[in-house]
């Protein structure tokens, strides 16, 4: 697999053929591409799988073409909580929606990835300055994907009890049709789980990944926050770096000493204790509660549209 670039972009006609994919391989429409007994509904109502945001944005900032993207697309430096919602909203939708939401919020991240092209300003890790990067290309749809998928199984096993073997290789079974909502090619996709699982190290520590002046900038921005209050705690900045693999946590500029490592296995210890006496609740986010819900056929209750607010920033999953 060629870890720099995919000749191939995702239009229109592609996106459709892998959303026709997606309906053919659905069982109950109202309960969604994946469904209740699906391991994807189980890993991604944990709402503990926010201690991985850093890591998956940094991830993918390290690719040259997400950083020139999102610093020449993007509002998320002076709007952070905006950009948490609006990637919430989109990943919930897919996830817990039904088939027609889904669908739909892949069409609208399309066109909006479509506009996303332009060309580099210099000389980056092994891209050339002229070089043009396109949000819809697959390379990059498929590095983006990677990061979620691999980041949401790290932080799941961080904190509760890790998945076998078994139970990873049918998470990533079920993450195609997640790929196959940005529009990725199932031919694209690494075959098994550990073919990905080869793949992202292989990334990780191939020179793909090189962190740009941009990246770095917009990293410590926001790490750093873009207002007292909203900066993140020191504790989860120290979780960030340590999960990230030393030389990108290096180019990134963060700090990660004896102390930060004590800090943040000081966190992930209480996390272990706390998280799982929490109820139900509070535990799981307000999107996979409004499933449940609508499975049920209810209307989502007020203490449900709260932590939808807090999650996607609206009361409800798009209809």
């Amino acid at each position: 697999m060629n870890l720099v670039v995919d000749s191939e972009r995702v239009d229109e006609a592609h996106l459709e053929r892998e959303l026709a994919w997606v309906r053919a391989n659905v069982a109950d429409p109202v309960a969604g591409v994946f469904g209740p007994k699906s391991l994807t509904w189980r890993v991604d109502r944990e709402a503990i799988l926010f201690l991985g945001a850093g890591r998956a944005l940094l991830l993918q900032l390290a690719h040259p073409w997400v950083a020139a993207a999102i610093a020449r697309h993007s509002v998320a430096a002076v709007d952070p909580v905006g950009r948490f919602h609006r990637t919430f909203e989109i990943t919930y939708t897919a996830v817990f929606g039904t088939v027609d939401q889904a669908l739909r919020v892949a069409r609208r991240l399309h066109r909006r990835h479509a506009s996303v092209e332009g060309v580099l300003p210099e000389d980056i890790g092994p891209f050339r300055a002229g070089s043009r990067y396109r949000a819809n290309d697959v390379a990059t749809l498929r590095w983006v994907h990677a990061t979620l998928v691999e980041t949401a199984l790290l932080v799941h096993d961080l904190i509760l009890p890790p998945l076998t073997e078994e139970e990873r290789e049918r998470y990533y079974a079920e993450g195609r049709l997640y790929a196959a909502l940005f529009g990725i090619p199932g031919d694209a996709l690494p075959p098994t789980w550990q073919a990905f699982a080869a793949y992202a190290e292989a990334m990780r520590e191939s020179e793909v990944l090189t962190v740009a002046p941009t990246a770095q900038a917009f990293a410590q921005q926001l790490l750093a926050g873009a207002k007292p209050w909203l900066r993140a705690p020191h504790w989860y900045r120290a979780l960030t770096a340590g999960m990230l693999p030393a030389r990108l946590r290096e180019a990134y500029g963060l700090a990660y000493d004896a102390a930060d490592r004590r800090t943040a296995e000081r966190a992930v210890a209480l996390l272990r204790r706390c998280y799982r006496a929490l109820p139900e609740p509070i535990r799981h986010v307000g999107p996979y509660h409004e499933a449940m819900a609508r499975l049920r056929g209810r209307e989502p209750n007020l203490a449900t549209e709260w932590l939808n607010r807090l999650w996607i920033g609206r009361p409800r999953l798009q209809r």
